[in-house]
């Protein structure tokens, strides 16, 4: 059986992530059991019989490493990764369903990877409820694409403008240097028409072509385009008076 360490050597990583990011990386590790280590499709010898696991961390760290995985094992079975094995009257050992062994392979450690990839710990409010989901299964065009749809309707309902006001046009007329609802006097000329452009100009290149046909993003760009969104949301934020996020 694989150890835990041999996919994501640093046990920091481990304790840091979320339950369905680590859940990818067991996976892998379940799908990789066969013969008599099947055996270990049991939750409670996995985690108490189970000399595997912990290997390579230090021991002093066990428990948290193991509340850790225990969460991302419970999190396959909600998700139906993992059922109940057939014909086990006791209902003590799972196997990985269908869906689980489509996903399971080196896609669970990738998924991990980029996953840490978005910081999820400075991104906005919105975005994490929306977005991040998205972002984790893969989505990366839906992520972004959803990621500037957010920052649309936080921009329309700030200006208070209607629901006909849409895309670029709804950014240039919030952002109006001479006018808008949300451009700030205070600011120099060139700063406000700045601001009314990357405004636009985010709309425009992210959300509008992903509304009209398929995108293939990397991880990357989608990372990097998601965090744009998520500075756009507090700049949104701090025109309404709210504390802008550090």
């Amino acid at each position: 059986m694989k150890a835990l360490s041999q996919l994501i050597p640093n046990y920091e990583d481990v304790l840091r992530l979320e339950p369905e990011q680590l859940a990818g990386v067991l996976l892998e590790i379940l799908a990789d059991i066969d013969g008599s280590d099947r055996e270990y499709l049991n939750r409670h010898k996995f985690f108490n019989s189970n000399l595997d696991l912990l290997r390579g961390y230090p021991m002093t760290h066990g428990s948290a490493i193991q509340q850790a995985v225990f969460e991302a094992w419970m999190w396959l079975e909600r998700e139906g990764f993992l059922v109940p094995r057939m014909n086990d009257s006791h209902g003590l050992w799972v196997d990985i369903s269908r869906r689980g062994r489509r996903a399971a392979g080196r896609a669970g450690v990738d998924a991990y990877r980029h996953a840490a990839m978005l910081p999820q710990a400075h991104l906005h409010p919105r975005i994490i409820a929306a977005v991040y989901p998205l972002y984790l299964r893969g989505e990366y065009d839906t992520a972004v694409f959803q990621a500037f749809k957010e920052v649309e309707v936080a921009v329309r309902d700030a200006a208070k403008l209607t629901a006909n006001d849409l895309g670029c046009p709804l950014m240039r007329k919030a952002f109006d240097p001479k006018d808008g609802p949300l451009s700030d006097s205070a600011q120099l000329p060139a700063e406000r028409q700045a601001l009314s452009d990357l405004f636009a100009g985010a709309i425009g290149y992210f959300k509008n072509p992903s509304s009209h046909r398929a995108v293939l993003l990397t991880p990357t760009i989608a990372v990097e385009a998601i965090i744009l969104a998520s500075q756009l949301l507090g700049i949104v934020d701090g025109r309404l008076g709210f504390t802008m996020r550090v």
